[in-house]
């Protein structure tokens, strides 16, 4: 067992930065506990550390996306129900900031003092948000609770690197699959459940009451089953003392509140606020600059325990992978966003109130399809991305050409476009964790990865969402009251027709003067072909962010060398029982 940890050893010193020196820099890692599977005792693999670890990881990623995912399909009804309240925006928002901040300390953190408490820590708050959403009175405690789901979520999302580093290198694809398969009811089927609750007599709460109950299963499934190496094990010689008095608490600073500017800029921008205003371009320059600090701080301070170590920027290989990773995310909050309001608004028509509920289901489906697909197909990930990602890419763009009378057409588009960028997704996402350099550094680079995912994918999704607003507002002027007007109704009805249109209820089309079926049809019409020509445009705009993804692709490391039997860390209480017992 000398021989791997000899070479991750050699791999240390050459990448270690020039600030410190390679014993300090072994002793921030910590101990190597890579071994073999063939050295692991017998039954490790089926002992219930291991299986009810495995059960904690998969089930507390699938809370973590439900923590919102559930939630957002019926923010509409929630609103209706506590409200409404002008910051609703602010639910997703509360969600999105804690748990991209998160990620990466998440990450960090526990590479440096363990994993166990964080993990253990995350379901816990988590499971308290849950409480804090299901009895919310108004809006603003939905968001508090909010922020609580979200600073869980970012341990139960960690979960690439949890998993990666209990299997053999070889079995991280299958591993992440079995983390996305808990991901079914909160993702690919979510805005059904959602619906379902709502109709239920136990309404929206419903979904609260349900993730109280697992999140509570998986907090005690981490306390009882998950027991990776602690500090004194990974630092035989070190104190935690020592570690705090170094930790780089300037970098962290800069990093939060870079980030969470940045990314409150962007989010509040034609939301809550113009994007000429001052509480827009403020937030986005001084977080902007809080983040360019920071990495300038990384790069040149003398740090002995960075938040971010600058050797893993020049992994090139690395930064491509996590490039692509965070491009496959940015197509899916393209769906997970445009998807939806596409099926309410060009083809819900003449259907029953389930039928959005399960017609919203496929760009999330297609995606854990695309993630359980392509994790039995691991040798040459370098080739099999290439050709996913630009696959998933053409079926995207091609949504261009959906029009109010092509639901199945659309349908095939999403779910394929989907299907394909899943695969990117689980390829990338594992060859993150596999082409590092020192597996002792696979939290803090997952974690970096996460929030670099989270950071691009916010970009990306607020292009979309400006480019549909802007396109909207010009193109619903220009096809609708023309439309109404030559179908015969009268001027001073356009805006209360409009208004209708939005509100949707029968008292608001029975305010509208002048109105008649016929008029109405037209109307309506016309307002789904103007919405179709802003989608269309929407659609063709991910050509360039896809475009960077293709090219990028070529640089995309094959990490079928890489792919052992080594497990990275073993979990305690297994073999120390094994070892008794030869005794």
């Amino acid at each position: 067992m000398a021989e791997p940890k000899h070479e991750a050893e050699t791999i240390e010193v050459l990448d270690a930065p020039p600030s410190l020196s390679p014993d300090h820099n072994a002793e921030v890692l910590g101990r190597d506990f890579t071994q073999a599977e063939s050295d692991l005792p017998a039954g490790y693999f089926t002992s219930a550390k291991f299986l009810g670890s495995m059960f904690a990881i998969g089930a507390s990623f699938g809370c973590g996306v439900g923590g919102f995912g559930l939630a957002a399909p019926v923010l509409s009804f929630i609103n209706a129900d506590i409200g409404p309240d002008a910051n609703l925006s602010w639910v997703s928002l509360a969600y999105l900031l804690t748990n991209s901040v998160g990620l990466m300390l998440v990450g960090r953190l526990s590479d440096l003092f363990g994993r166990r408490w964080f993990f253990i820590g995350g379901n816990a708050l988590a499971t308290v948000g849950c409480i804090v959403a299901a009895v919310a009175p108004n809006v603003p405690a939905l968001i508090a609770a909010e922020v609580l789901i979200g600073l869980g979520a970012a341990s139960q999302l960690s979960y690439a690197f949890v998993v990666g580093e209990l299997v053999p290198t070889t079995h991280r694809f299958i591993a992440q699959a079995w983390v996305f398969a808990w991901a079914i009811p909160s993702s690919g089927f979510a805005p059904a459940i959602s619906y379902a609750f709502v109709q239920s007599n136990v309404g929206w709460r419903g979904i609260f009451y349900l993730l109280i109950a697992l999140n509570a299963a998986t907090t005690l499934a981490w306390f009882f089953f998950y027991h990776p190496p602690t500090f004194h094990e990974k630092h035989v010689s070190s104190r935690k003392s020592a570690f705090l008095a170094d930790f780089d608490y300037i970098g962290t600073l800069l990093f939060t509140l870079g980030l969470l500017l940045f990314l409150m800029g962007l989010s509040w921008g034609g939301t809550l606020h113009p994007w000429a205003s001052a509480h827009v371009i403020a937030t986005i320059v001084i977080g902007f600059a809080s983040l360019a600090g920071f990495f300038f701080y990384e790069a040149y301070a003398r740090l002995k325990e960075p938040l971010l170590p600058m050797h893993l920027l020049k992994n090139v290989p690395w930064d491509v992978t996590v490039l692509l990773w965070a491009l496959g995310a940015a197509v899916y909050y393209a769906l997970a966003i445009i998807w939806p309001s596409m099926v309410a608004t060009l083809y819900s028509q003449g259907h029953g109130f389930m039928w959005g509920g399960w017609m919203g289901c496929i760009s999330n489906s297609g995606i854990l399809f695309g993630e359980f697909v392509g994790a039995f197909f691991k040798r040459r990930t370098d080739v099999q991305i290439k050709v996913v990602f630009f696959i998933g890419s053409v079926f995207l763009a091609a949504m261009a050409a959906s029009t109010p009378d092509t639901p199945i057409m659309a349908a095939v588009f999403v779910f394929l476009a989907a299907a394909f960028i899943g695969w990117n997704e689980i390829l990338n996402s594992t060859v993150a964790t596999i082409i590092i350099a020192d597996q002792r550094e696979i939290g803090t680079a997952t974690g970096i990865a996460g929030s670099a995912r989270s950071f691009i994918s916010t970009v990306c999704s607020t292009v979309y969402t400006v480019i549909l607003s802007n396109r909207l507002a010009t193109t619903i002027p220009r096809g609708v009251p023309p439309a109404l007007l030559a179908a015969g109704l009268p001027a001073s009805s356009v805006p209360s027709f409009l208004s209708a249109l939005t509100l949707g209820t029968p008292a608001a089309w029975a305010s509208v003067p002048g109105l008649s079926s016929a008029i109405q049809a037209a109307g309506v019409r016309a307002y789904q072909e103007a919405n179709a020509e802003a989608y269309k445009t929407v659609f063709l705009s991910t050509i360039g962010f896809c475009a960077v993804g293709i090219v990028s692709s070529f640089w995309t490391p094959n990490v079928d060398a890489l792919l052992t039997r080594d497990v990275v860390v073993q979990l305690g209480g297994v073999m120390e029982k094994e070892e008794q017992g030869n005794v």
